[in-house]
C-alpha cells in the first residue's frame, strides 16, 4: 500500500513539475504527501468500521501485526478497500494539481 502511495506521488511530482526540485526537496514533498494521504486513509477507513472492528484494528495495532494482516483484515471488513484507497489517492492527486493551477 505505501509502495503504491509512494509511485503515486512521485508520478505526480512530475505532472506538477516538481521533479526538477533538489533531491532533498522532493523527499521533503514525499514524506508530506504520504503523511496526508495516510491520515486520510485512516479517517475514511475507521469511519467505515463499526465500533468492534474498530476495536479490533487497534488491537491489531497494538499487537504489533504485520501491514499484511491489517490490511487482510481491512479488506474483509470493508467491501470496496482497494477502491476506497484508489480513490483516496486520486482525489488527492486532483487536488494538488488544482492548486497549481
Amino acid at each position: 500500500m505505501v509502495t503504491q502511495i509512494t509511485q503515486n506521488q512521485t508520478d505526480l511530482m512530475k505532472e506538477l513539475g516538481l521533479d526538477n526540485l533538489p533531491e532533498d526537496k522532493q523527499d521533503e514533498l514525499v514524506i508530506k504527501m504520504t503523511e496526508v494521504i495516510l491520515k486520510r486513509m485512516f479517517v475514511e477507513t475507521m469511519g467505515r468500521l463499526n465500533v468492534s472492528d474498530q476495536e479490533k484494528l487497534g488491537e491489531m495495532m497494538e499487537s504489533q501485526a504485520t501491514p499484511e494482516q491489517i490490511e487482510n483484515f481491512l479488506k474483509e471488513k470493508i467491501a470496496d478497500y482497494d477502491a476506497m484507497l484508489a480513490g483516496i489517492v486520486e482525489k488527492f492527486k486532483e487536488e494538488m494539481k488544482n492548486m497549481q493551477a
